[in-house]
């Protein structure tokens, strides 16, 4: 492929060997026609954009996406390394993790369910939206020509509804069984590598918190307010017969901490998305967190409060009490740029507008439209590097 640049082909190069050299032909000119073309991203209109609309045999571009036998791990892996190359192995790597609706409808997409849709919904009203559940990994990376961090999604899993594997005869699995499967082949790609990962309170989970705590994972995710909270169990004595207690004394939680005087709030200046700066206040501490039915866990919490008062209170948690509350702070704050990305990938990457109907199509397309988006993220760095990007005004 003569025709791309050096900076291109570096990023795309290494994903040749998932292919034959056909099909590697045909992929290349669908990632091409892809991020060339505008509004529904199909097979046709990428065709169509690099000058094959007249093309006979077009079913064989089809066939890249549903039958071709090509990897997708393997490319989640292939993405995975590109990214650390340019990270570094020496600092820990804070990934984040998120659902996300694709609305699709049509009797054919077998994986699709009803799931309360958030971008769709308000305070005062709730909204279910037919299709699919995606669950996304990606990796919080801050580029020289950019003053924010991005989120790169690099591994997509599909979550089929409990309805379709009841029909299909599978086991289902619940998102938080796909995280720990997810985190489980992350753990076997990088290593010993550190690993902080960030999720909303959907992954305040006792099981997904022993989990990370036994891979070595530093887990920060949102508490309730009314959280349980634990003192540490008192020592006993050598030679002391009985049960070991597990737990101390119950502990106030978030909502009775508000509204105590005098508790020693620190002072904190926050930067959010558009480098917007904010004056915050917070109090940590460690104790025992008694989640869900499981043996308390030893955590750091955070509490966070606007003194204006325009923010809601943030309780967080973490799994590594040595880590600082700052660094709590700053890494859930930056868990916001994953929505960014799944908001971008719509806007300019037509998730939501393709229109396969296979199963293997379906699993494949959006994974490979959010790895895209990390891709030109990566190309938008190497050109960066050959010469300064330029923002259009």
């Amino acid at each position: 492929m003569p025709f791309l640049s050096p900076a291109i082909l570096s990023i795309i190069a290494p994903f040749s060997l998932l292919f034959s050299h056909p099909t590697w032909i045909k992929a290349v000119t669908l990632f091409i026609g892809t991020l060339l073309c505008r509004g529904k991203r199909t097979v046709c209109s990428a065709l169509r954009v690099m000058g094959l609309s007249n093309e006979s045999n077009f079913s064989k571009y089809h066939h890249v996406l549903n039958r071709v036998n090509w990897s997708l791990l393997s490319a989640s892996r292939i993405l995975l390394n590109l990214i650390v190359s340019i990270t570094g192995s020496e600092n820990p790597l804070a990934l984040f993790i998120d659902e996300t609706l694709e609305r699709r409808k049509g009797r054919k997409i077998k994986a699709k369910g009803y799931y309360h849709d958030a971008v769709r919904s308000s305070k005062n009203k709730a909204v279910l939206s037919s299709g699919l559940k995606w669950l996304a990994l990606s990796v919080s990376v801050r580029f020289p020509f950019s003053q924010r961090y991005f989120a790169l999604p690099f591994m997509t899993v599909l979550e089929p509804s409990a309805k379709s594997d009841k029909i299909a005869k599978r086991r289902h699995k619940t998102t938080l069984q796909w995280t720990i499967q997810m985190l489980m082949q992350v753990i076997r790609w990088l290593g010993k590598m550190p690993i902080i990962l960030v999720g909303d309170g959907g992954f305040a989970c006792g099981e997904l918190a022993w989990k990370c705590l036994k891979l070595n994972i530093s887990l920060i995710t949102r508490l309730k307010m009314n959280a349980c909270l634990y003192d540490f169990p008192p020592v006993v004595e050598s030679g002391k017969r009985g049960r070991k207690k597990t737990k101390g004394a119950r502990l106030f939680n978030f909502k009775e901490m508000i509204k105590m005087p005098d508790l020693g709030w620190t002072d904190i200046i926050i930067e959010g998305y558009g480098s917007k700066k904010k004056k915050l206040k917070y109090i940590s501490n460690t104790s025992l967190w008694g989640g869900d039915g499981f043996k308390p866990i030893p955590i750091r919490w955070v509490l966070v409060i606007d003194p204006d008062g325009e923010l809601d209170p943030l309780p967080l948690m973490t799994t590594d009490i040595n880590l600082s509350p700052d660094k709590m702070i700053a890494l859930y704050i930056q868990r916001w740029n994953l929505e960014v990305t799944f908001e971008e990938v719509r806007e300019h990457l037509g998730v939501e507008t393709q229109r396969q109907w296979s199963d293997k199509a379906i699993a494949r397309t959006t994974p490979i439209l959010l790895g895209l988006y990390t891709i030109v993220c990566l190309i938008a760095n190497n050109l960066h590097v050959e010469r300064p990007i330029e923002i259009a005004q």
